[in-house]
């Protein structure tokens, strides 16, 4: 009986809540979040699922955990200085935010089910792990950009909403591709129905479609990051 009890106790400690999370996140990635069951995760651990439980009391949790795991990876990523700096210079506040952002677009690019899990806690659970990690990581360089005080929630709040929506929202993008498309060819039929659309009523769009082709989502989505901090420095100048 003692025996048992050790060797439970060892595959206990050896299948650590790491390992779970880990292995959760590499499921939803394959199979999404309708994919991770709990009997899909011991398959794969190999295990059953008491050492399991033992870790992780339910989905929710696993969920929850596989979210926060991805999303401190993202946040963990070094600014590269922007183009125009100064070899060996010091990194600003803006190439850390701009690093941030880049970040959690590839993270959400990479982790199909990243961007709805980021909804869900964003709406349900503010106060959670996830929500506050990535406020916390924005807002330590809105401040350190020198925006007032009395704005370091509105702004921070911007680039929060900005990040997650439109990297949530690219993603989206690439995976909808309509009827068995790439992404160049959904971007193209995309570009030649806006071409086609009525010319009176629609100048502008018919004007910039042929731009849609080929564009560069993480450009564009950089450049939008340059344009907020543009916006931020313009309408909250440091104080004196």
């Amino acid at each position: 009986m003692a025996t048992r009890t050790r060797r439970s106790q060892r595959r206990t400690e050896a299948l650590s809540r790491e390992r779970i999370v880990e292995a959760a996140v590499e499921l939803l990635d394959a199979t999404g979040e309708g994919g991770l069951t709990f009997r899909a995760l011991t398959e794969r651990l190999a295990t059953g699922p008491g050492a399991i439980y033992w870790h992780v009391e339910n989905k929710d949790e696993l969920l929850g955990a596989a979210t926060e795991t991805v999303v401190a990876a993202a946040l963990a990523v070094e600014p590269t200085g922007a183009p125009d700096s100064p070899a060996g210079a010091p990194d600003s506040p803006r190439d850390e935010i701009r690093a941030v952002a880049l970040g959690l677009f590839e993270a959400i690019d990479e982790h199909p089910w990243l961007a709805t899990q980021l909804a869900t806690h964003l709406s349900r659970s503010p106060w959670g792990s996830v929500a506050p990690r990535i406020f916390e990581s924005l807002g330590r360089r809105v401040r350190a950009l020198g925006v007032p005080e009395g704005s370091w929630f509105v702004v921070t709040s911007a680039l929060m909403h900005y990040i997650l929506g439109a990297a949530g929202q690219n993603a989206a993008n690439a995976r909808a591709g309509g009827g068995g498309l790439d992404r160049d060819e959904f971007l193209d039929a995309t570009a030649a129905a806006w071409e086609e659309l009525d010319p009176d009523d629609y100048v502008f769009t018919r004007a910039v479609a042929y731009q849609m082709r080929g564009h560069d989502d993480r450009e564009q989505f950089l450049a939008g990051i340059d344009l907020v901090l543009t916006g931020i420095a313009a309408t909250h100048p440091p104080d004196a």
